[in-house]
């Protein structure tokens, strides 16, 4: 495809009128190469602060850095032309203050050249929300299971059961209404992402929610088996890089010590004839 024919990155209002219609499809990105595999298969790409845990080898994302966003978001932005970026914000970076909010997101968009930032919580965040985009910033909102939350919540566990039912869709409504684009759902029953889903207007993402979502979103590594520390119940593996890498590593390994790597075809000859003119 000539380089005028190609079609450009979707924007918010392109992944807001999704809703209903053809599922969204994301996934997070960390790295350059990586970004540049699923351009143009995703319609946006996150670079999530869940790249603590995966790359940097972080207990949670609760240490993840501005600075370490920054970082992984330009990498991202590389190797994206037809995918929109979306970058998380991390935790501490909009807590405070709607302005400390905005001076934040205003950086990440402006050193990474994403499209939106995505915020964690509900009814806590609302105005925080509504003043990003009043100022030109577009939000992603992420309601259930809030990783960066995760020490208040009390682990991993599973949101919007029972009575905590009302609160999650008071808090999609929230978001909704704040002026967010679209949300992630993550860890919540199946039932009560299909009624929020129904209930906004805006798109919801799901990751561990259903497929009744009007997206769906994983870890990269965790789909491709590159991240095995664990796996959440909600993720495929649509392949196992993690083993063929283990299995090429140990190949390579063995070769080096039966001196059998490099064969001639991988080494040099001292003289080389200068080809005839």
């Amino acid at each position: 495809m000539s380089a005028t024919a190609r079609k450009s990155a979707p924007m918010p209002q392109d992944i807001m009128a999704r809703k209903g219609g053809t599922p969204l499809v994301s996934l997070t990105a960390y790295t350059t190469p990586m970004a540049e595999m699923m351009d143009g298969i995703c319609d946006f790409v996150l670079v999530g602060d869940s790249v603590g845990m995966v790359l940097h080898g972080l207990p949670s994302t609760v240490g993840v850095t501005m600075e370490m966003m920054i970082m992984h978001g330009q990498a991202v932005r590389r190797g994206l032309t037809t995918s929109m970026l979306v970058i998380d914000m991390p935790f501490g970076s909009y807590e405070e203050s709607r302005e400390q909010a905005f001076r934040n997101a205003a950086r990440l968009m402006a050193e990474t050249g994403a499209g939106a930032v995505k915020l964690e919580g509900g009814r806590g965040i609302e105005k925080t929300i509504q003043f990003l985009v009043s100022h030109g910033i577009p939000v992603m909102a992420h309601i259930g299971l809030t990783p960066q939350s995760v020490n208040t919540l009390g682990g991993y566990k599973v949101q919007g059961r029972g009575k905590e039912a009302k609160a999650l869709m008071k808090d999609a409504k929230a978001v909704a209404d704040a002026g967010a684009f679209a949300v992630v759902l993550e860890k919540v029953p199946a039932v009560m992402a299909d009624k929020i889903t129904a209930q906004i207007a805006i798109p919801t993402i799901g990751i561990g929610a259903s497929a009744n979502c009007d997206g769906q979103i994983l870890v990269v590594d965790d789909m491709l088996g590159l991240f095995t520390a664990f796996k959440a119940k909600f993720v495929k593996r649509f392949a196992m890089l993690g083993d063929d890498a283990r299995e090429a590593i140990q190949a390579y390994a063995d070769e080096v010590q039966a001196r059998s790597f490099p064969a001639p075809e991988h080494t040099f000859a001292e003289d080389v004839p200068e080809k005839t003119k």
